[in-house]
């Protein structure tokens, strides 16, 4: 399964999602969205769009993720170095691997990473 894994700031709209998963699916085909669980409610809109399922990850198992990317603006708010790269792994499950690592939309509201995993 490849999960689109999003970050984001409190004012990000859908259109600020929808340029960072441009950037970071490079043409792949998502098979679900995830977000931190208290910025779900931003992403769902861009899921029901999509038609995807949306996966609300737990602000623990985000921490407990080792990122690729070291945002010291992510690591001091959350606790990890990517929100974006965090929640796809977790959400792509056990053994997940990035097959993009964060991207920023153009107006820096939003991340999006992608991953790669076992869970179906």
């Amino acid at each position: 399964m490849i999960v689109a894994g999003f970050g984001c700031r409190a004012g990000a709209t859908t259109d600020s999602l929808t340029a960072a998963l441009a950037l970071a699916s490079d043409g792949r085909t998502c098979h679900a969205l995830a977000a931190p669980a208290d910025r779900a409610p931003l992403v769902q809109p861009l899921a029901d769009a999509m038609g995807l399922p949306l996966i609300a990850v737990d602000p623990i198992a985000l921490a407990a993720i080792e990122t690729p990317t070291r945002s010291l603006a992510s690591l001091a708010a959350r606790g990890v170095g990517s929100v974006a790269e965090a929640a796809a792994m977790v959400a792509a499950g056990p053994g997940a691997r990035l097959l993009s690592s964060r991207r920023i939309s153009p107006d820096r509201m939003a991340t999006c990473a992608v991953a790669e995993g076992t869970i179906a």
